[in-house]
């Protein structure tokens, strides 16, 4: 059995932006059977204290990138809107699930417009954006009226296939490592955590909408002080960061995260031998982000495990994720 399970079955769990009950469902679920009482939220992330009055929470999100029918073409294709940033680029040719209001699920590829090669040879000069590319549905659907016939219509949920592996080399690849593998660090640290008979003044907070920007921004207990968010570390031509690594960032778009937080992450990871990067992402935005913009009183902080391709087909390696993870237990420890 795999040691990454949780996070393989998780990350196997369709859960774009506005469609995460099912993967919510399977947190909650989880970490009942490690003997916690999580909760939800009102707007449906979960939240789970590992002790007494928690004054630090540490967030990851379950939401990921996908789409949503916006439109059945002349043709029997569907144009779609993307929710989150999808790479199209890195989407074309990917196969997908078409999830119906009723609950019955289609298959589908997204695809350039007159995409044969040997019908278009202006293909490989096309801009790739919503207006150029379509979902090709496998049914013999020819017209928009066979497609509504199925049952398809604008509204249902378009999600992405995964392709999880697990390689002997240590690399984990797979869509959506951003961030479920921050969503699988929380699961360690509950588990650990009840495995040595621990209790710390933390709540671990799994954000719903964090993709479209407002995930991280209500819900937490009142008595949170801090807010530690776990999500993936550029990597890139203008970044520190590496897959093997723990990722302390300094700044991202929104600004610069909390110095004096910041520095301690960086003196623990020191102290206690875990490889670490500090970095600056020049476009990114985060919970911690959306927590600040908010008008939340926190002093925050973000760390993560090196992700390569973000937004596309990712890859991380077992020594970040192990990084993250230990870093955040030294920052427990020291509480």
């Amino acid at each position: 059995m795999s040691k990454y399970k949780t996070l393989q079955e998780l990350i196997a769990i369709d859960s774009p932006s506005g469609y995460t009950d099912n993967a919510s469902k399977y947190i909650f679920d989880l970490l009942t059977s490690y003997g916690y009482s999580p909760e939800y939220t009102n707007k449906g992330a979960v939240k789970c204290a590992l002790g007494a009055n928690p004054k630090v929470a540490i967030a990851g999100h379950v939401d990921t990138l996908g789409a949503i029918v916006s439109g059945i073409k002349a043709d029997g294709t569907l144009s779609f809107s993307l929710l989150g940033g999808l790479s199209l680029t890195g989407a074309e040719g990917e196969y997908v699930k078409i999830i119906t209001h009723e609950g019955k699920t289609y298959t589908g590829t997204i695809l350039i417009n007159n995409p044969s090669v040997h019908a278009n040879n202006e293909k490989e000069k096309t801009q790739r954006s919503i207006k150029s590319m379509h979902i090709r549905v496998d049914e013999e659907v020819y017209t928009k009226e066979d497609v509504e016939k199925l049952g398809i219509g604008v509204g249902d949920i378009i999600c992405v296939d995964v392709k999880y592996q697990e390689l002997a080399s240590g690399f984990i690849k797979s869509r959506f490592l951003d961030n479920k593998a921050g969503c699988y660090v929380l699961f360690e640290l509950a588990r650990r955590l009840k495995e040595q008979g621990k209790e710390a003044p933390v709540e671990i907070f799994f954000s719903n909408y964090e993709e479209v920007g407002h995930g991280g921004t209500v819900g937490y207990s009142d008595s949170i002080e801090e807010l530690l968010v776990i999500d993936m570390g550029v990597l890139g031509d203008d970044c520190e960061g590496n897959e093997v690594s723990c990722s302390i960032c300094a700044k991202d778009s929104s600004g610069p995260y909390d110095y004096n937080f910041r520095k301690r992450l960086v003196d623990l990871a020191q102290k206690n031998n875990i490889p670490y990067k500090v970095d600056v992402y020049p476009f990114y935005g985060s919970d911690g982000s959306a927590a600040l913009r908010a008008g939340n009183d926190f002093r925050v902080g973000l760390i993560g495990m090196g992700v390569a391709a973000s937004h596309g087909t990712e890859r991380t390696h077992i020594k970040g994720i192990e990084a993250t993870i230990d870093l955040c237990l030294a920052y427990i420890n020291e509480m």
